[in-house]
């Protein structure tokens, strides 16, 4: 990384359990970071922790700034800290960049990708994957929407937290990615319960079903990760369930418009709808396994 990149002055909206490490790993590599976050005690903890400087508005943060990096929780979320007098777009200067982290429709990239146009600005729709610990870790998998100059700009020091980072088309390219993302995770995540239920129903040592089946055609992030706590029936691992029915919902108003069927994304939802019922709001979308382990 240059000098001049690691000089870089940018900004971070939005300190929850993801923004607060990502915009950690970009002050640990040197850049000139200003955070806000809607409660302040919030950004006086992260400013505690890791230097930089903490602002009242996200207008104020971004001033100055040459690249915006935001994560917040959905659509209406984004616009509020994005548009109006106090918004993003308000302090930034011209050609700066806001890159949102949020995992928004593809709808709001586009809406706000044009009005960054107007305004001189530049709009990357950047949603990402890897949970908690990816964000803890710097190994975030970032999917891109915008236009390759500016990408090419925040692409350096969006690696500070992410081990890929890439351009997958036009603004809304990258929302449209991860809900790609989100309906394979639901499908597998889904077999996986199904299979791991199985697995104790038949009275079989899953530590060792785990350790020869992830080896050959069935393996997978989720059977590694989150197979063995599956089994234990433990499920305070990141990712809530609220969090993912909110994305599912984002696929099936997507899927309306292009046409695609979802009917497995569709039947995973109503489990998860279950699993909701259950006081699983905030469990790990693995307790999919609950409803099978405890039916």
């Amino acid at each position: 990384m240059s000098k001049e990149q690691k000089m870089a002055k940018v900004a971070f909206i939005g300190l929850g359990v993801m923004g607060y490490p990502m915009a950690g790993h970009l002050a640990a590599k040197g850049h000139d970071v200003t955070v806000y976050n809607r409660t302040d005690a919030k950004s006086e903890a992260w400013v505690k922790e890791h230097g930089g400087n903490k602002a009242s508005t996200p207008r104020a943060a971004s001033e100055n700034a040459e690249i915006v990096f935001c994560c917040v929780g959905n659509d209406d979320d984004l616009r509020s800290v994005v548009l109006g007098d106090n918004g993003i777009f308000a302090g930034m200067a011209t050609d700066a960049v806001l890159v949102d982290h949020t995992t928004a429709s593809a709808d709001v990239a586009r809406e706000l990708g044009n009005i960054a146009t107007e305004r001189g600005l530049h709009f990357i729709d950047a949603p990402v994957s890897g949970g908690q610990a990816g964000a803890e870790n710097g190994i975030l998998t970032v999917m891109c929407g915008g236009e390759q100059a500016p990408f090419d700009r925040i692409k350096p020091v969006a690696n500070c937290f992410s081990r890929a980072v890439t351009l997958m088309g036009p603004v809304g390219s990258g929302q449209l990615t991860k809900m790609v993302n989100q309906i394979a995770i639901a499908g597998v995540v889904q077999g996986l319960s199904e299979a791991m239920n199985f697995g104790q129903k038949a009275n079989l040592d899953m530590e060792k079903v785990i350790d020869v089946i992830s080896k050959g055609a069935a393996g997978s992030w989720q059977m590694e990760n989150r197979g063995p706590t599956m089994c234990k029936g433990e499920f305070e691992f990141g990712f809530a369930v609220d969090w993912m029915r909110k994305d599912l919902g984002i696929c099936f108003e997507e899927s309306k418009r292009n046409g695609a069927r979802l009917p497995v994304t569709h039947l995973v939802d109503q489990f998860y709808a279950q699993v909701q019922g259950r006081g699983g709001k905030r469990w790990d979308t693995s307790s999919l396994v609950h409803l099978l382990q405890n039916d």
